[in-house]
């Protein structure tokens, strides 16, 4: 095994985030293994990924990219069978439970998609039935896509921005609306058509701080992809300056800006929230110093307090401190005739009570008030 390719091809895949935890924070697994990250599942289980490129060399120029077609970085590339022997090897040794795999654009793009679909034809093919996401590059056919989606559980395509004058501004080589838009269409027409087809469904990732692009529009984006192609997750990359790349002097976003735009897209999809119930400053951003549901409470004090033995869960999971869980304890438990009398009850819940507190009533009696 080449560990210095495989730590050079595992180190370029970590900027693809498949994990979900807010903020995103993969790890090295245990041992530092090359190509492994720790990334945590919808059900908060800890999953071990492979994941890994086919080839650092690309024809794209994305200036955030260190694989940019004008990088002078030593280029590396596996050939399917070789990397279908590697996964094997870190699954039967059980370092990892799934795979991650994208690639550079060597060549033609579909020649370099047809690449990544053999490697997921040979692990089926030696009978591995277990977790493959494969990345759809931008401007790849219909009928790849169909071949990927045959064999992959997740699949997604990377949008990096959230309007096409932003594409635009990172690179000149991908179309927006034609090599990214349109495969997403596709890929939710695959679906719809046979929920066999990547029964998981398909994700997108976006490039936070590279240009100048509000929260405000990245969001409004992502509610648009989930209305209309039904993406199931969008993912967000703090932009990093790379030293040797076009945007190397540029300035890191803030650190709290990708957290921030985690917890405001969950309100969206999973909370119910409308896009209209987002704050944003003057500038069209989430504010850093607070999350987003509390400024919510903050903007909207007519809405509060309300009655915990009384009120809908809808309503309720808009306070802050009470979240899905907790709110569904609440409802099961005055289903069964009991009344909520006590702060500390609410907090054998799960309720969070120092932030809950200001916004909610026990008894009919205000808890406390913001100063």
């Amino acid at each position: 095994m080449n560990l210095k390719k495989l730590r050079a091809l595992g180190d370029s895949a970590k900027y693809d985030l498949c994990n979900y935890v807010i903020g995103n924070i993969e790890t090295y697994a245990e041992g530092k293994i090359p190509g492994v990250y720790n990334s945590t599942t919808p059900n908060g289980q800890c999953m071990p990924i492979f994941k890994v490129l086919m080839t650092n060399k690309c024809s794209n120029d994305c200036k955030y990219c260190m694989n940019n077609s004008k990088s002078k970085l030593e280029f590396y590339k596996y050939e399917p069978l070789e990397l279908s022997k590697i996964f094997m090897d870190y699954y039967n040794k059980r370092y990892v439970e799934g795979l991650f795999l994208s690639s550079g654009i060597e060549g033609s793009i579909d020649d370099s998609m047809e690449r990544e679909i053999e490697v997921a034809r040979i692990l089926r093919n030696y009978g591995y039935d277990g977790y493959i996401h494969l990345k759809i590059l931008p401007g790849t056919s219909f009928d790849l896509i169909k071949r990927g989606m045959q064999l992959a559980n997740r699949v997604s395509v990377n949008i990096e921005s959230a309007t096409e004058g932003g594409l635009e501004e990172l690179a000149s080589t991908k179309n927006f609306k034609i090599d990214i838009l349109r495969r997403m269409k596709w890929i939710n027409r695959l679906s719809k058509k046979d929920p066999n087809l990547a029964p998981s469904g398909q994700t997108t990732q976006f490039i936070v701080g590279a240009t100048d692009e509000t929260d405000e529009e990245i969001l409004k984006r992502t509610k648009w992809l989930y209305d209309k192609y039904e993406v199931k997750r969008s993912y967000f990359s703090a932009f990093n300056p790379l030293e040797n790349t076009p945007l190397e002097h540029r300035e890191e976003p803030h650190p709290l800006r990708t957290g921030r735009l985690y917890q405001a897209d969950y309100l969206l999809n999973s909370y119910n929230f409308s896009f209209d119930e987002i704050i944003f400053n003057e500038n069209g951003n989430i504010e850093t110093d607070v999350d987003p549901k509390y400024s919510f409470a903050l903007a909207n004090r007519d809405l509060f307090p309300l009655d915990i033995n009384h009120s809908s869960y809808d309503k309720l999971i808009r306070v802050p401190g009470i979240g899905k869980i907790s709110a569904n304890r609440i409802i099961t438990l005055r289903k069964r005739g009991a009344k909520i009398s006590k702060l500390e009850e609410l907090k054998n819940l799960g309720v969070a009570v120092k932030r809950a507190e200001p916004f909610i009533k026990l008894n009919k009696s205000y808890q406390s008030t913001l100063v």
